[in-house]
């Protein structure tokens, strides 16, 4: 039997879909406890991307709406929570490495009232927060943990309260998480080291049937084509990613602006760990690639454009 598709439904989904979708500029703490580090290097430099259906968008949106109504419920029992929503606290950790923090909790938490929390709100499906629930956050979730350990090491504050809402019958947990220095600083290590390293790490599993590997947006890259289908200047062997944050153009011998590097030039060729072709050394120059059995790629010769697609 055929799924019966709601016209309406489609139509508000395809509207999500049309919005604007471009991948982020930096490495968040959000991702700070993925556990693949080829997934995170292949996403900072926008070589995989993930499109996402209407239906999930719809549920993103909600999830960002749910941390406005968590903000006032705390405000209504007496919590003084401030910088949320739009006046989000925006915290770097240098170079490619930064965040935006749910809000900061100044007092009123019931467990300590005159303690400062950095907030962490999250929704759940009914399997997720039970997990949690029986579990807490550090084990049922530790790409949360993580994600707060690094928000605290940027404040200066030692305690952390997190707030998980069921979708499915509106039941709240909270937990409050101490600081871990060592972790935080194990993961801001980690996400910088990732952001500049100009070799692709290894896989964290070369079987395509992984559970972790399965469901990832690379995957099609790591286990079929290995070939980006992204053209951008992160894509490039020309550019390079500086401990600055900023990225570096050999072949224009520049800093690239940011809208540029979503766009790239006519001189792009594809970075050699991105194409599963073989770099001819001695016939490539600084500014163009020859690839074994592919021929020139970049200033003159076939577009990578041409290449990857």
């Amino acid at each position: 039997m055929s799924e019966i598709i709601d016209p309406i439904q489609s139509k508000i989904d395809a509207v999500f879909e049309a919005m604007p979708n471009e991948p982020r500029e930096h490495i968040g703490p959000s991702q700070a406890g993925e556990p693949c580090e080829r997934r995170l290097w292949l996403s900072f430099r926008w070589a995989v991307r993930k499109n996402f259906p209407g239906r999930m968008l719809r549920l993103f949106k909600r999830g960002q709406e749910e941390e406005i109504k968590v903000v006032q419920l705390l405000q209504a029992i007496g919590v003084d929570v401030r910088e949320y929503g739009e006046n989000q606290r925006r915290v770097s950790f240098g170079g490619h490495v930064s965040g935006s923090v749910d809000g900061i909790i100044h007092s009123g938490v019931p467990e300590a009232p005159k303690t400062e929390h950095i907030l962490e709100i999250k929704t759940h499906n009914l399997k997720s927060f039970e997990t949690l629930v029986k579990s807490g956050v550090k084990i049922a979730k530790p790409e949360h943990w993580i994600q707060m350990q690094c928000y605290m090491k940027a404040t200066d504050i030692t305690r952390a309260l997190y707030v998980a809402v069921c979708k499915d019958d509106d039941r709240i947990h909270t937990e409050r998480v101490e600081y871990d220095p060592v972790a935080a600083s194990v993961a801001i290590d980690r996400m910088q080291r990732i952001s500049t390293t100009e070799s692709i790490p290894a896989p964290i599993s070369t079987d395509s049937t992984w559970y972790q590997c399965r469901f990832c947006e690379a995957h099609e890259f790591c286990h079929v084509s290995k070939k980006t289908k992204e053209v951008n200047c992160r894509t490039c062997g020309h550019a390079t990613p500086l401990g600055t944050g900023k990225w570096h153009c050999m072949r224009w011998a520049s800093i690239i602006p940011e809208d540029a590097q979503r766009t790239g030039c006519e001189a792009h060729f594809p970075h050699p760990d991105l194409v599963p072709w073989r770099l001819d050394r001695e016939r490539s120059t600084e500014i163009a690639a020859y690839y074994e059995g592919v021929g020139l790629v970049g200033e003159g010769g076939r577009l990578s454009k041409e290449c990857l697609l």
